[in-house]
């Protein structure tokens, strides 16, 4: 019944926090582009790849007790922290779950800014198109992020190190 819940909660445990809704967000979602086994659907949103399958279970887990969320007022806007309880710890022991070690690549996301996985994430949805395609693609679609072609060009430099990371 909580296959799903008990893959995100392993991905919690080894990312240890996650600060913020849309980071968690795009984490899942470059993860499964990664061929690693989430199944939540995902649609183009403001922000890019946007799961709301994701965010009812993130909401479950919280409503259970096995995620912890803290909201936090920053400058204008709030922030959420997220992190594995006690009670998600001892779940995840006794659960089966058929999610892969993915070591060390939750942390080297975790390490990226949202900005930057927003962008990850973008080019990653649109990878069916050119490379010159996406990148209009991102001009259009994200022009308030006001991303340059250098970080554009990062994007792709780190999807490769991600792939080579889990060999696809």
């Amino acid at each position: 019944m909580l296959k799903e819940h008990a893959k995100l909660m392993a991905m919690f445990q080894q990312a240890g926090e996650v600060i913020g809704r849309k980071k968690l967000q795009k984490m899942i979602y470059i993860a499964k582009k990664m061929n690693f086994p989430f199944y939540e659907r995902f649609n183009f949103h403001f922000f890019g790849p946007y799961s709301e399958e994701l965010t009812l279970r993130v909401e479950e887990l919280c409503n259970l007790g096995f995620i912890s969320e803290v909201k936090e007022k920053k400058s204008g806007y709030y922030q959420y922290r997220y992190t594995l309880t006690d009670e998600g710890m001892k779940f995840l022991s006794l659960y089966e779950r058929d999610l892969p070690q993915l070591d060390g690549f939750v942390e080297k996301m975790n390490g990226q800014s949202s900005r930057f996985l927003e962008l990850v994430s973008t080019v990653l949805y649109f990878d069916h198109l050119s490379k010159e395609e996406v990148k209009e693609k991102v001009f259009t679609l994200k022009e308030k992020q006001n991303y340059s072609e250098e970080e554009v060009e990062e994007a792709y430099t780190y999807i490769e190190e991600l792939k080579r990371k889990c060999r696809i």
